[in-house]
């Protein structure tokens, strides 16, 4: 996909969406260590373009599912960061009341069915929306995002099976950063994720996660032959992975020179600026206002979320249990 395929306006639009998912990110860490921000959080930095590109080519009633990792893809899919702020910090104005927190942001209204803390999860829960789409004949496609850890959980391989048997709309989008937690992927996970796709007849398409227009490309392809009734397909994205597993995590399993060297060269924001830069199709100068709008607009959800009231009390009987009767 050639950037020279989108308007102007497009391009600060996808640079916009990836800006504000990495200084959300950012700033998160940094109000971690304030501790006001209860729980755990798993952040997304150098994974942007991942969930933007992909997240370009879905209609607003298009599905995904995320991971514990859950900020971008949120984000990509329109859910108000003022919402997920809040719901980091436990209020009441957050996405879930407040009683979610990182690992559990969702908002039904935006097709976005929920981050995961249980891994994998997210996969089974996306073939049942794609089935949905199917029985309904809505045309709408499931996205199931999902690290590379997933790929050697016994549910990624029954969803697999699911999609392929029932032809279900669904694109399974695999961002490997290489690691599970503190476990190069190296040292647990047996074979190609590409042919562990095949073997199911699932079409695959190995995708560098940097390059925010090739994961457009790709990501165009998978949904077109599901909205086609071609089933499903499996993206493998290679993307870095900026902090730790989590947000305490020292990170003492990656040399400072190896992460330095990944910020230095793998860094999707920065590749964007120079694909635009080449083209002369945004000028510095904007790109640059860009990040001052996204810097605004984040410390505006930090404060809100701050200034926010806490859950009353009385939620905490509610959400529990689904009454049918």
């Amino acid at each position: 996909m050639s950037v020279l395929q989108f308007s102007r306006e497009e391009l600060v639009d996808v640079y916009r969406t990836m800006r504000t998912i990495r200084r959300f990110e950012e700033r998160v860490m940094e109000e971690m260590a304030t501790g006001d921000i209860p729980g755990n959080t798993h952040l997304y930095a150098g994974q942007e373009a991942s969930a933007v590109g992909v997240c370009l080519q879905l209609r607003d009633d298009d599905y995904i599912s995320s991971t514990h990792r859950g900020h971008g893809h949120s984000i990509a899919k329109g859910v108000d960061i003022d919402s997920m702020m809040a719901e980091l910090f436990g209020r009441a104005s957050g996405t879930c009341g407040g009683k979610g927190g990182s690992m559990h942001i969702a908002d039904l209204r935006k097709g976005m069915l929920g981050a995961n803390g249980i891994v994998a999860a997210g996969a089974p829960i996306t073939c049942g929306a794609a089935l949905s789409a199917k029985l309904l004949g809505t045309g709408q496609v499931a996205v199931a995002f999902a690290g590379d850890g997933a790929m050697n959980e016994g549910v990624m391989s029954e969803s697999f099976n699911l999609a392929k048997i029932w032809m279900l709309p669904i694109i399974f989008v695999i961002e490997d950063n290489g690691f599970g937690e503190a476990t190069a992927n190296a040292f647990v996970s047996a074979g190609s994720f590409t042919r562990r796709a095949e073997s199911y007849d699932i079409p695959t398409i190995e995708v560098d996660g940097t390059d925010v227009f090739s994961v457009y490309a790709a990501a165009g392809e998978a949904v077109e032959r599901a909205r086609a009734g071609g089933g499903p397909t499996m993206l493998h994205v290679h993307v870095p992975r900026y902090y730790g597993h989590y947000s305490g995590d020292p990170d003492t399993y990656r040399t400072p020179e190896e992460k330095a060297a990944m910020r230095r060269e793998r860094d999707c924001l920065s590749n964007f600026r120079q694909r635009v830069k080449e083209v002369s199709l945004v000028e510095t100068a904007e790109l640059d206002a860009v990040d001052e709008q996204v810097e605004a607009a984040i410390g505006r959800a930090v404060s809100a979320a701050r200034a926010a009231p806490f859950p009353p009390t009385s939620a905490l009987t509610t959400d529990v249990y689904v009454k049918y009767l």
